[in-house]
C-alpha cells in the first residue's frame, strides 16, 4: 500500500523536536511557573477517584495535591487553592501576578470555571501544545513518581483516605527527595535558600 501510495494521509501534526521545543519549562525563580495535571487510582470501597496534583517548576515542590471522586474544574482547582494558601498567603485578586500555569488541554482546564478563577487570582494560563505531553513535562514526571512511591504500592479504602495519604505524601516529597539539579537539595531546602538569599539581599 506504502510503495504504490495506497496508505491513508494521516496529516502532518504540530511540529515536533527543536521547532517547538527550543527553550525549557524550568524557569529560574520560584512561583514562575506552576504545572498542573490528573491522574487516577482504584481504592476499595469507593472505585475510581482523581488525583489533582500542582508543581512548581523551578523548585520541584508539589504545591497541591488533592483526591476526589469527582474530576471536574473544581476539583480541579483544589491543588491550586492550596498552593496560593501556603506560597501566597491569601486567596485575593491579582495576589499570584507574575505566576503562569502549565495544563493540558482536559475538559476540567479548559472550564470557564477553572480559567476565571486563575485569571482572578492574576495567574497567566498556559496550556501546552495539543497531544504534546512533554509540554507539561514537570507535572507528568511528578505524577510518575507519586505513582512508583504511593499509588501503586498502596491500597485505598476510600478516598479519604486516599486524600491523606497524597497530603503527607506530598509533606515528604518536598522535604525529603532529594533533586540532582538542585545539587542534591530537597524541593523545600531549595526554596528556604532562595527565600534566605533575598531576605539578605534586602
Amino acid at each position: 500500500m506504502r510503495e504504490h501510495k495506497l496508505s491513508a494521509w494521516l496529516g502532518q501534526g504540530t511540529p515536533r523536536g527543536s521547532i517547538a521545543h527550543d527553550g525549557t519549562i524550568i524557569p529560574e525563580t520560584i512561583d514562575t511557573m506552576w504545572g498542573t495535571d490528573r491522574t487516577t487510582t482504584v481504592t476499595i470501597e469507593e472505585g475510581q477517584a482523581a488525583v489533582f496534583i500542582a508543581y512548581d517548576h523551578c523548585s520541584g515542590e508539589c504545591v497541591g495535591i488533592h483526591a476526589s471522586k469527582g474530576q471536574n474544574r473544581f476539583e480541579a482547582l483544589e491543588p491550586i487553592r492550596q498552593g496560593i494558601k501556603d506560597y501566597f498567603g491569601t486567596a485575593r485578586k491579582n495576589i499570584a501576578e507574575g505566576l503562569s500555569l502549565r495544563h493540558d488541554h482536559g475538559t476540567q482546564y479548559m472550564a470557564h470555571d477553572f480559567q476565571k478563577e486563575i485569571k482572578w487570582l492574576g495567574i497567566k494560563s498556559s496550556p501546552s501544545f495539543v497531544r504534546m505531553p512533554e509540554c507539561n513535562g514537570c507535572a507528568e514526571r511528578f505524577i510518575r513518581t507519586l505513582k512508583e512511591n504511593l499509588l501503586w504500592v498502596r491500597h485505598f479504602k476510600t478516598i479519604e483516605d486516599l486524600r491523606l495519604a497524597l497530603l503527607e505524601f506530598r509533606e515528604t516529597y518536598n522535604e525529603k527527595w532529594i533533586m540532582q539539579r538542585h545539587s542534591y537539595k530537597t524541593p523545600a531546602q531549595f526554596r528556604r535558600d532562595i527565600m534566605d538569599k533575598s531576605a539578605i539581599a534586602a
